[in-house]
């Protein structure tokens, strides 16, 4: 009986070793011999990518982007070889494809490349002869032949943009947790799996820095309204789905907390509060590719006004380069950086019909004595720059607030 297409994705932490390696290809044949045809996308070993970028750095402390490229691609051909090899061993057909293998086009923006197109004919033609297509995921290739990779995370967008090319059923994201959670369950013991979530909601969580999904997976997801099911590849049990729209109670405001410790301040001193400054900075910062996330600038009351923005930490002192140059060219005063804080965030599509979200929010950080140093905001979410020593607290009592617990 033929039950049609899934893609299944595998994290790192599902292929670590040779015993985890197995244990995904009796899942794999499992599908297999139920009828279902299978595309299976996997990430490099446990922690091979950061082994291979210390490695890098121990030879180059700035290597070319091009060659991490070719470096880190060869973390998940390991990965796929291998579980191929499993799958066989258990009486099942299967071949493994590097990203370029499997036809997946980028653009030429090396370590963050974007698809431009798949061309799957190569995969078609495998499933059609009952083999299961194993395929490196976070990898591409240009069209003059270089690899690229498409970012942390970014075999989750490389399964994704298959289950669209391919038109399957379900994308199925195997993780070393059971869904999505209400907030991160280390931080919070009483944090519950969510059993369906909006594209919208999680799109925000991703991008907020909830670990589970990448960010730019879910943009395509929507998009193409592909159905994401998110489950733990260390038990049977049902994980979250992430759809378009859920079905949930009226009273539902927030439905999960966020929090991210990776991100850094820059606060550019005593900068000319004239038109065009700003533009000067940030267009500086985004053709060097930096990207920045919340932006507050101070009311001047002389002709002077500071700004302060925030970037991913991994990406500060490249932010910081090309923040002093661009300052030093406006005669801005100093620029500081502050590695101690985190953002914390509250996430849900209940929060555009109900009221006063933010003051409860800004309520239970002042009632445990936590200073709020920037704020954002969007349709569905809140989110607060706080010094990190207090973050854990923090989230801990929004969660409690907005009653998110088990």
């Amino acid at each position: 009986m033929h039950r049609g297409l899934i893609v299944q994705k595998f994290g790192g932490s599902s292929v670590a070793n040779v015993e985890r390696i197995q244990e995904v290809a009796r899942r794999v044949v499992d599908y297999r011999r139920r009828g279902y045809d299978l595309v299976v996308v996997v990430s490099a070993l446990g922690d091979t990518t950061d082994e291979l970028v210390e490695l890098a750095n121990k030879i180059n402390l700035h290597p070319s982007e091009r060659e991490m490229d070719m470096l880190l691609s060869t973390g998940e051909q390991i990965s796929v070889a291998l579980l191929a090899m499993a799958v066989h061993k258990l009486g099942v057909e299967a071949i493994s494809f590097t990203g370029a293998q499997g036809g997946i086009i980028t653009d030429t923006s090396h370590t963050r490349a974007r698809i431009i197109k798949i061309n799957a004919d190569k995969i078609k033609e495998e499933l059609k002869k009952n083999r299961v297509v194993i395929v490196a995921g976070f990898q591409g290739v240009t069209l003059t032949q270089d690899i690229t990779t498409l970012g942390r995370g970014g075999s989750d967008l490389t399964a994704v943009a298959l289950a669209k090319e391919l038109a399957a059923r379900e994308c199925e994201i195997y993780t070393d947790v059971d869904g999505i959670y209400t907030t991160d369950p280390r931080v919070e013991p009483h944090a519950k799996m969510i059993k369906e979530i909006t594209y919208d909601e999680m799109l925000e969580m991703a991008s907020l820095g909830a670990q589970v999904m990448q960010a730019r997976s879910i943009e395509v997801a929507k998009k193409f309204d592909v159905p994401i099911h998110v489950r733990s590849s260390f038990s049977k049990n049902a994980g979250t789905l992430i759809i378009k729209e859920v079905k949930r109670m009226e009273d539902v405001v927030v439905t999960s907390v966020t929090i991210n410790k990776k991100a850094a301040k820059i606060t550019i001193c005593s900068l000319p509060d004239r038109p065009g400054v700003a533009a000067k900075i940030f267009k500086k910062l985004s053709l060097e590719g930096v990207n920045v996330d919340m932006i507050v600038q101070n009311v001047s009351h002389t002709r002077q006004t500071d700004i302060s923005f925030t970037v991913s930490k991994s990406a500060l002192q490249k932010a910081m380069k090309v923040t002093r140059k661009a300052a030093a060219n406006i005669n801005a005063g100093q620029i500081i950086a502050d590695e101690d804080i985190a953002r914390i965030s509250i996430v849900g599509v209940g929060m555009k019909s109900h009221p006063g979200v933010a003051a409860t929010m800004f309520g239970v950080l002042a009632k445990k004595k936590v200073n709020i140093e920037m704020i954002s905001t969007s349709d569905i979410s809140i989110s607060c720059i706080i010094k990190k020593r207090f973050a854990e607290r923090a989230v801990r009592a929004l969660h409690k607030e907005f009653g998110l617990g088990k």
